[in-house]
């Protein structure tokens, strides 16, 4: 969060394009028919929400390096499996529809989670196995905050919206439990100026 580097969209779009050919360009297409996970909304004001979720299934992948570096791994090698790669058994190539938002997070030793969520009502028996690198995680039912951040981001701006969160957050009288999370609701292709993303953070119950 400390960096001050924009954001590197075009790697994303480079990592996508290395593991699975076209694939930023495919996630733009389906953008439009991408769900968002449903959610209870708590509390709400201006771009702040409170909201519970329920527990949900993703495909989570650890990456090194840069946070840019790690996003464009991780994104490049998550749209792989949802488009029919990167599979332990490769005859299970059918598609798995997109759901909005990608997630990502810091992890230990420097890396980061990267998380793509899977279609709501799909149970964990019907999931593919992935390949390598690749990981199937419950998320489970959870309070979150959650800001609004338009525009391009960078980690000035999303650092900046994560201390309005979280003092946010403490004006509520709740609290914020562990790191941050970056919820990116378009495509890497969609102009910065119209993009829409989130921050998000767990509160202590």
């Amino acid at each position: 969060m400390a960096e001050a580097k924009k954001f590197g969209w075009g790697k994303w779009v480079a990592g996508a394009v290395a593991v699975a050919a076209g694939g930023a360009a495919y996630l733009y297409l389906k953008e439009r028919q991408a769900k968002a996970p449903r959610f209870e909304l708590l509390a709400g004001e201006g771009a702040f929400e409170l909201r519970r979720y329920p527990a949900m299934l993703a495909i989570e992948t650890i990456q090194h390096g840069s946070r840019d570096r790690a996003l464009g791994n991780g994104f490049g090698l998550l749209a792989d499996y949802m488009f029919g790669g990167a599979r332990a058994d490769k005859d299970q190539d059918d598609e798995i529809p997109i759901a909005m938002p990608i997630l990502a997070e810091p992890a230990s030793g420097g890396s980061w989670r990267i998380r793509f969520l899977l279609p709501e009502g799909m149970a964990r028996k019907d999931v593919p196995e992935p390949g390598e690198g690749i990981a199937i995680v419950e998320i489970p039912a959870r309070e979150m905050a959650a800001v609004k951040v338009s525009g391009k981001p960078n980690d000035k701006l999303f650092a900046d919206k994560a201390a309005e969160l979280l003092r946010w957050v403490s004006a509520k009288a709740r609290t914020a439990a562990g790191d941050v999370e970056h919820a990116y609701y378009n495509s890497p292709l969609k102009p910065g100026t119209v993009k829409q993303n989130e921050i998000l953070v767990g509160l202590s119950l």
